[in-house]
């Protein structure tokens, strides 16, 4: 907002001057007294009464114009365009855009609504008050435009496990340019923006260079726009399509207690979860050939009747079209009685253990109750004990 006094008596006598010098010697003297004269006739202002504030507006919503007048006389007020045309003189309306109505006419304040706001309709607006001299001032309509469209764009819509992709989102056509953040979930991310502008608006294309993981698979990747004309949160998410190689697992699911011994049955079952899926789970035996009594049914391993020539390493191998992984597992048979003689051991144990407790307790005792009785007698041995002369 800024304020203007139109040409003052001294702005006139400045003028004067300047054009007197200018002037041919034989003109200078009278054209001086002339223009002095004539501004002589303007009576001076006692300082600007007149005032605007500025408007910021969101594009399609009331912009309010004010001009209001301190110390007011009841000068006439007059409301122009950026082009100069009155929109209103007093309470009457000469130009013809009834988007402008009269919210308040007095001697002190024009107050003027515009609706349904364009971007043609920013710029300054001037406020004149008809005093003498007359005076002016202009508040400039800025017009905010939110982002006219949203779009984000994956590079690939499946991505492989240690790829990087490249991820755009555009925010078109708005006023001032937006700024874009990026987000992979909850964690936030840092792009690189780019900035159009065409005809007063702006177009903004962030590019996001990601590398992806297997965990990544699934989680949003989200185009976030911060913008003074939109409230809230603007976004627009693409979530991550990542294949990775198998991920492979051995579950022991016989025998219970993990012992395995001679003329017992191993069944082991090979867990692969992958993307795509696994659709090959093969088992191996690493150092040998697979016992002949071994029994392959799918992701299961049966042996039957262990025995300790089936000692040894074995492998679980999935695949898929990203790559290929295994596990192993290392058996080794124990002889039928190991169970039963570590028992028998461990019982062993225990009754050794307590017996010797027990005569540590005992003989704690025993020196407990000597103890006493020796205090108790002492005195006694001491008057029955032969004198030497």
């Amino acid at each position: 907002m800024a304020s203007a006094v139109l040409p003052s008596g001294s702005q006139c006598a400045a003028a004067a001057a300047v054009a007197a010098a200018a002037a041919p010697p034989g003109l200078r003297l009278r054209l001086l007294l002339l223009l002095l004269s004539a501004a002589a006739l303007i009576p001076t202002g006692n300082g600007q009464n007149l005032f605007t504030k500025d408007v910021t507006v969101i594009e399609g919503e009331v912009a309010t114009i004010s001009c209001q007048v301190n110390k007011s006389d009841d000068s006439v007020i007059q409301l122009l365009n950026p082009n100069r045309q009155t929109i209103y003189f007093r309470d009457f309306r000469p130009l013809k855009d009834s988007r402008f109505q009269l919210l308040n006419f007095s001697s002190s304040e024009l107050k003027v609504s515009l609706t349904n706001v364009s971007i043609s309709d920013e710029g300054r607006y001037f406020c004149q008050l008809y005093t003498d001299p007359p005076q002016e001032s202009y508040t400039t309509i800025t017009v905010l435009v939110p982002p006219r469209n949203l779009m984000i764009d994956i590079q690939k819509d499946t991505a492989v496990e240690g790829e990087e992709i490249e991820v755009n989102c555009t925010a078109m056509a708005s006023k001032p340019a937006t700024t874009i953040r990026w987000f992979k979930g909850n964690k936030e991310l840092k792009g690189k923006s780019e900035v159009e502008e065409w005809s007063d608006m702006y177009t903004v294309t962030s590019q996001l260079m990601l590398k992806v993981h297997k965990e990544d698979d699934g989680v949003p990747v989200i185009c976030q726009v911060e913008h003074p004309a939109v409230t809230g949160n603007l976004q627009t998410q693409r979530y991550l399509e990542v294949q990775y190689k198998p991920q492979v697992h051995i579950q022991m699911t016989y025998p219970l207690q993990g012992l395995t011994r001679e003329g017992d049955s191993l069944e082991l079952t090979c867990e692969a979860i992958g993307k795509p899926q696994p659709v090959m789970v093969t088992w191996v035996r690493v150092d040998d050939e697979m016992p002949q009594h071994a029994v392959l049914s799918g992701p299961n391993l049966f042996i039957n009747n262990l025995n300790k020539t089936d000692n040894g390493t074995y492998r679980c191998e999935a695949s898929n079209t990203v790559g290929k992984a295994h596990a192993d597992y290392m058996l080794y048979v124990y002889d039928s009685r190991a169970g039963e003689e570590g028992s028998i051991r461990a019982v062993d144990h225990a009754v050794i253990g307590g017996v010797v407790a027990v005569v540590v307790f005992a003989m704690l005792c025993l020196l407990i109750i000597l103890g006493r009785y020796f205090a108790r007698h002492k005195g006694l041995f001491s008057l029955t004990s032969p004198r030497i002369k």
